[in-house]
């Protein structure tokens, strides 16, 4: 049997297509070829019956939408026999041939979406590449819950690079707005496809953050970043502390250690760079780190307790402890503050115990007796004067 060198569909020759640049070529060319049959109709109407061009157009549209209203009708044979024609193969095929190419076209794009093949036009957007062994999904709610309380941040498109979700995204992480496109992240055409380019930040998670290796994972996405010129607003997540210089002189911006249960860290070393050092140095013991101090407060204002304990290089002054043992974080600064104790940023090399505290409260108390008795000893000699 000879072969059949004639393809089955036109749209065969052109395999340079996807499915779905498929259908909508073939819903453009059944558009043009029904466009095409409309015009010719409404010329032969008019050409042939006792009717003006509006009139014309109007018995067209009315029988290739199959209405029929009845207003006006064709009088000659040659106006009947094209009115049926345009009637079956427009209104009957070619309407129908549309009409099924769009449903197609719709299953199409749903199960693209739903496996994290559809390719979104997106810009100015936050592209997060990997998800974390554990607690992924938990991860990513309240990533999207924080990010979007940021002012200026309220709406952004959050789209995950990733190959975690196979069969779709769970519907919690759905319904809060995030997309997903299934591939990796070393991968340039899946940068391309989630637009790497324009976004306004791309988030390299560990994935795996109790496992050195993944940072070898990581290294491979970053070397790709900084290949795309993409690194100066990257943020990656390093397992070990000392493969961050090897991040570091990739450009990458931002790099930070893996913290699953406070997803804020990462918010923040997103949209104010920096910030993410002072947080990472209140869960370690390398630096900097919160100590509390048992000590009576009741004459003192806020302002006055940040500057003592500044002046006398204590430390940064976080919170007080009321007397109801409750934490008070940015009270107000001219209130009189009472309470049991302060929380204060301190060196973690060198922690002053509670009596060089009390100490530089005292000074900071006989300062500002003093200031106090030259500021009125002042005034008293303006008015005797």
């Amino acid at each position: 049997m000879q072969r059949n060198r004639r393809p089955l569909n036109p749209e065969h020759q052109q395999p340079h297509l996807s499915m779905g640049g498929l259908i909508r070529h073939r819903m453009k060319r059944l558009f043009l070829i029904l466009a095409g049959l409309l015009l010719v109709q409404i010329l032969v109407i008019w050409s042939v019956e006792d009717l003006d061009l509006f009139e014309s157009i109007w018995i067209t549209m009315t029988t290739v939408s199959t209405v029929g209203y009845g207003d006006f009708s064709p009088k000659t044979t040659v106006g009947r026999l094209s009115t049926i024609l345009i009637m079956f193969v427009g209104a009957i095929t070619l309407l129908t041939l549309i009409v099924s190419d769009f449903i197609e076209y719709r299953f199409y794009r749903r199960e693209r979406i739903l496996t994290g093949r559809w390719i979104y036009k997106m810009n100015d957007h936050i592209v997060i590449i990997n998800t974390p062994r554990n607690g992924g999904e938990q991860y990513f709610m309240r990533f999207a819950s924080q990010i979007r309380s940021v002012p200026g941040y309220e709406t952004i498109p959050i789209m995950l690079l990733t190959r975690q979700f196979p069969q779709g995204l769970p519907s919690e992480l759905s319904d809060v707005g995030l997309v997903h496109y299934h591939g990796a992240g070393f991968d340039p055409q899946a940068l391309r496809a989630v637009h790497a380019g324009s976004a306004r930040h791309i988030i390299v998670l560990a994935a795996d953050e109790s496992d050195a290796y993944s940072d070898s994972l990581t290294f491979d996405i970053s070397h790709r970043l900084s290949e795309l010129n993409l690194a100066n607003h990257a943020t990656v997540e390093c397992v070990s502390d000392e493969n961050r210089s090897r991040f570091k002189a990739l450009g990458i911006r931002t790099v930070i250690r893996p913290v699953r249960t406070y997803p804020e860290i990462m918010v923040r070393s997103v949209v104010a760079p920096g910030s993410e050092k002072v947080l990472e140095d209140l869960f370690n013991y390398e630096h900097d780190h919160p100590h509390r101090y048992d000590l009576i407060l009741d004459d003192l204002n806020w302002a006055d307790i940040v500057s003592a304990l500044v002046r006398h290089g204590i430390g940064t002054a976080l919170a007080y402890i009321d007397k109801d043992d409750e934490v008070i974080c940015h009270p107000p600064t001219t209130e009189e503050i009472e309470g049991k104790g302060l929380i204060v940023l301190v060196k973690s090399t060198n922690t002053p115990d509670v009596d060089m505290v009390k100490e530089a409260l005292d000074r900071y108390r006989a300062f500002i007796a003093s200031w106090h008795s030259q500021t009125n000893n002042k005034d008293t000699e303006k008015e005797t004067s």
